[in-house]
This record gives structure tokens, C-alpha cells and sequence, in this order.
């Protein structure tokens, strides 16, 4: 579902995964219809790497105990 948000709402991506400050420049680089593609690709990005971190905790939690 977070994928289909990053696609067509990028900003909202950001603040779905904690991240406000990072959606607000998103909002404004996605206003400019040139900077649409880069907002994509960039919540595309931070999707990928927020799943990255949630699994690198969660195998360090398992580790850990």
C-alpha cells in the first residue's frame, strides 16, 4: 500500500514512516511538475531503505535475545 503511495502521493510516503521534515521538501519539489519524478523516486527510495532498517532491528531484537 506504501508503494502505491509513493507513487502517486509521494510526500504522504514520508510522513506515513515517520519522517514529516523530508515529506514537507517532497510537497514542495512535487508541486513543480519536473520535480514530480524525482519526489517519486526519492519516496520510492526511503520506502525501500525504511524497510531495510525495520528488518535490521527486528534481526538484532531476535539476536538479542
Amino acid at each position: 500500500m506504501r508503494l502505491l503511495i509513493s507513487l502517486i502521493l509521494p510526500w504522504l510516503t514520508f510522513f506515513t514512516i515517520g519522517r514529516p521534515i523530508a515529506g514537507l521538501i517532497c510537497l514542495l519539489l512535487q508541486l513543480t511538475l519536473i520535480g514530480w519524478i524525482p519526489a517519486t523516486i526519492w519516496a520510492v527510495y526511503a520506502l525501500g531503505q525504511y524497510k531495510t532498517d525495520k528488518k535490521i532491528a527486528k534481526a538484532l531484537q531476535q539476536r538479542a535475545s
